[in-house]
């Protein structure tokens, strides 16, 4: 009789394991996560880099403000943003896509817009 009971205990922790995401939950889009990351974490960088020349340290919760910035030029809630972040931290796969994109995106913002086209004389051609 127990093992009976340990197997059907077994199959429901098996099916309550792999439950998905709540329908409630919205999942932000890689493409959108990967856009609001790269402000937030260049909004963290500021915020470090002006508190540190702020002596008297007035700057205590501009960051938060920044956050909110953020969240609204990509049309996210804070909550829709971390609920997003924890379920990329979760799977492993798609946390990678998401942390390459934005590796590659940074790249791409680095790198130095391509030299314009020179113009060739019709006499040296």
């Amino acid at each position: 009789m127990s093992r009976k009971w340990i197997m059907i205990l077994g199959i429901c922790f098996s099916v309550l394991a792999c439950k998905k995401t709540p329908k409630d939950q919205i999942i932000l889009p890689i493409n959108t996560m990967k856009l609001a990351m790269w402000d937030i974490m260049r909004a963290d960088e500021w915020y470090t880099q002006t508190t540190l020349k702020d002596s008297l340290n007035l700057r205590k919760k501009e960051n938060i403000q920044l956050y909110e910035q953020v969240f609204a030029i990509h049309g996210t809630t804070r909550k829709q943003f971390y609920n997003s972040y924890k379920y990329y931290e979760t799977h492993p796969k798609e946390f990678k896509e998401l942390m390459d994109s934005i590796y590659a995106f940074k790249e791409r913002e680095k790198a130095p817009p391509p030299p314009p086209p020179v113009k060739i004389p019709k006499s040296q051609r």
